[in-house]
Formats: structure tokens, sequence, C-alpha cells
């Protein structure tokens, strides 16, 4: 069912899952707790986004572009992605960026520059795409073939990277009782909802906000799988029931990559425990709503509980 799309070789093998025993011995115990490590593929310091783009900057291989353009933050994973890619085929990449330029980059914006990216700085997070169609439009006035993709490659075709993963992910171990991730721009949560709705699998996706409200990740994630659908040219009913889109937004804090109490605590336990880092946008507040879960006894002992690292490490050096 999951069809043949055009896909760049950025995944070489599937990505390991790992046992966190000590993380789950100094939480008391209770479910058996394992980790998917996104963050360790090679290509690019990983993460989700390579997931995502080996499908979609696929497509823009297919169609001939030699031009990437993407939006995100000054540090965005996805904007340092895009560019690796690009450098890997060839392309020239053009990353509109809201935020101040850094008199001296650092993470992701060091890595963009060393990627020789074009950044081209917004004042606001709602200028992006606005600004990501001007960029478009000048290439291809200058007779260049633009394609562009929208913030997290969070699209249906982006998404459904995440449907093939949760095949992926059978294949190495039995379906688990949950998996928990962090969630902003939906794409990864629409796909691994997808994924488990076409395998029929029991198991809960629980997406940690890194940003929005609930109400309207949840909104952005079922638009997606619906796209998903469309796509694979399936009845939409079909993907609109079996695994439920839930959508965490209380360990949000003061705002999108803004550091809480918790998030602090979680990016030292899991490194001094499992030797895992986790960055302080995303995975930092997934994990600590995994804490939380954990000290509350949400999830008990029987159960498989497998955090879906994507990424983002490179944010602990900005």
């Amino acid at each position: 069912m999951l069809v043949s799309f055009p896909s760049l070789p950025l995944l070489q093998s599937p990505t390991p899952i790992e046992r966190m025993d000590r993380l789950s011995a100094l939480l008391g115990g209770g479910p058996r707790l394992v980790v998917k490590r996104d963050d360790a593929i090679p290509f690019g310091f990983g993460g989700n986004k390579v997931r995502k783009l080996a499908l979609v900057a696929g497509r823009a291989k297919a169609e001939g572009a030699d031009t990437l353009i993407t939006a995100g933050g000054v540090q965005s994973n996805h904007a340092r992605a895009t560019a690796a890619v690009a450098a890997r085929l060839g392309m020239r990449a053009i990353l509109v960026v809201n935020g101040e330029p850094q008199p001296q980059p650092t993470a992701n914006a060091l890595l963009d520059r060393l990627l020789a990216a074009e950044v081209v700085y917004v004042a606001a997070r709602e200028e992006r795409t606005p600004k990501m169609l001007e960029v478009a439009a000048r290439v291809r006035v200058g007779g260049g073939r633009p394609f562009a993709i929208p913030i997290g490659a969070s699209t249906p075709l982006g998404a459904l990277s995440f449907a093939l993963a949760i095949a992926e992910l059978t294949d190495q171990m039995p379906a688990p009782d949950v998996i928990i991730h962090s969630t902003s721009s939906g794409g990864t949560q629409a796909g691994l909802v997808a994924g488990c709705r076409l395998l029929r699998l029991p198991t809960r996706v629980l997406g940690v906000s890194a940003d929005e409200s609930s109400k309207a990740l949840q909104n952005e994630v079922r638009a997606i799988v619906s796209g998903i659908a469309d796509m694979l040219r399936l009845d939409p009913s079909e993907l609109a029931k079996g695994t439920p889109i839930e959508v965490d937004d209380r360990f949000v804090g003061g705002g999108y990559g803004v550091e809480t109490d918790a998030s602090r605590e979680a990016i030292e336990l899991a490194a001094r425990t499992e030797a895992l880092f986790l960055d302080p946008t995303y995975t930092a507040k997934a994990m600590a709503a995994l804490i939380a879960y954990l000290r509350q006894q949400k999830f008990v002992a029987g159960q498989t509980v497998l955090f879906w690292h994507t990424g983002g490490q490179v944010g602990l050096f900005r």
C-alpha cells in the first residue's frame, strides 16, 4: 500500500532502537523504555528532517530543480538539513529565516554557512512564507528552477517518510504500546499516525508540542493525514480511523525554543543515564513529558514506550 516515490539515499539502514534501562531505573521502573535513534542518522547531523527530505528533495531532483528554498528560525534544524541536501545534490540552497544574523554564527547557523547556503532574514515568522514565494519568483526570473519546501517539510509527501518509518520500526521490534515524540509543524506526527493506521497497529502516538496549541496541531496533523490518503489514492475514510491524534501542549513553557526547568532536567537525565543528547527546543520537552508521565504512573509495567528521538542535538551548541 505504501507505494514507491522518488527517494534520495540519505538513510543507509534502519536507525537503531536502544533500551533505556538506566533512565527507567532512575525513574522507579515501570514500562519498558526504548528509543528510536533518528538523531543517529549520519547524513547532515541527522534528525527527522533528513527522513522527510529523502522524499521531498527526491521529488525536487526528479522535477529538475536546481535550487532548494525553505524557511525556519535562525537555528532551524530543517534549514540546516535542506542546505546539506542541496550541497550533496550540487544545488543552490536559499534559507528564509526569521531573526537577526549572529555576529559569530553558531550551531545550525554555522553549518548553514559551511554548506554555502544563502540566508535571507525576515523580522517575523509570518513573513517567511511570502518571502519564500518572492525568492522563488526571483530565481525563476534569473533562469533558475526553484523548488520551495514548506517549513519542516511537513507536507503529505514529507510525512509519508514517517509512515514508511513505522514499517521500518515493525521490522525491528513488535509494535510498542506508545510512541512519544516532539511535534511542531505536524508532519512527523501525521506520518506516524498514518503509518499506524495503515498497518492497523494498536500503538498510541503522543505528540508533545514544541510551540502550538493542542487543537491547532491536531487540525494540522489531521489535514496532512488526509493529504497522505489523497496521495496514495485511498478513500480518506480509510486513514481517518484508528490511532487517535493526541497532542500534549502542557510542556511548551514560555514558548518556542524557551527552556523550562523540566526540559533542562530532561537534558541532564538523558545524558547522565543513557549518554543520549537532546536539544532544548524539541526533544527535551518531549522527554520532559515522558518523565512526567512515568512519575505520574500514566505508563505502567508490561507496556513498551518508545521515545522517537527526532534529532536537533546541534541546538546544544547555539
